[in-house]
């Protein structure tokens, strides 16, 4: 059951693009706050033992405060303002641990490869700082589509050109590390 609810929260977390622009037309933007305070509830429940209570806690004030900003303010584009948080988080997670090793990257390169070497060790670094830049730009473009376009410019942009684009480096960067592990292996 814990399985199919978290499933389903991150789904819904992928289309939240979709959703505001639905959830706008059909219940409004104090509706839809209150719709998001629900889903941030039932995310928090069910992360239950999954996320330190100290992680979730600070998780969930800040989506209720979230919330209630959209709430109080009444404004579609405190609503659009959602994939920049997102985008603002994973830079800073990511810049974080530039600076208290491992990165993330490593960690997940570590997944796979549990000894990995020094230069891999170096090159997931120089990944952390790739995504660092990603999400630098990714939340400045959401930012200004969720300032200054129409719904459905933003829709489309945090939607859908976003994960393309994020697709598209994850992609480039597994072509990369092929040849990289390719010619490591080779000089080693």
């Amino acid at each position: 059951m814990r399985i199919a609810l978290n499933s389903l929260l991150g789904l819904l977390t992928l289309i939240y693009p979709f959703a505001v622009y639905y959830g706008l037309q059909h219940i409004g933007t104090k509706g839809f706050a209150l719709l998001l305070l629900a889903l941030f509830t039932l995310r928090f429940i069910v992360a239950g033992k999954q996320v330190s209570v100290q992680k979730s806690g600070f998780l969930l004030i800040l989506m209720l405060f979230f919330t209630a900003f959209v709430y109080l303010q009444n404004s579609s584009i405190a609503l659009r303002f959602y994939p920049v948080l997102i985008n603002s988080g994973l830079f800073t997670l990511f810049f974080y641990s530039l600076f208290n090793s491992p990165t993330i990257i490593e960690r997940l390169a570590r997944l796979q490869e549990p000894d990995l070497p020094e230069s891999g060790v170096i090159y997931t670094r120089k990944v952390t700082i790739v995504w660092c830049l990603f999400f630098i730009f990714n939340g400045s473009i959401a930012a200004y589509t969720a300032l200054y376009c129409d719904l459905k410019t933003w829709t489309l942009y945090n939607g859908l050109i976003a994960y393309l684009l994020m697709g598209s480096l994850f992609g480039t960067e597994f072509i990369i590390r092929f040849f990289v592990k390719r010619r490591h292996e080779t000089h080693a």
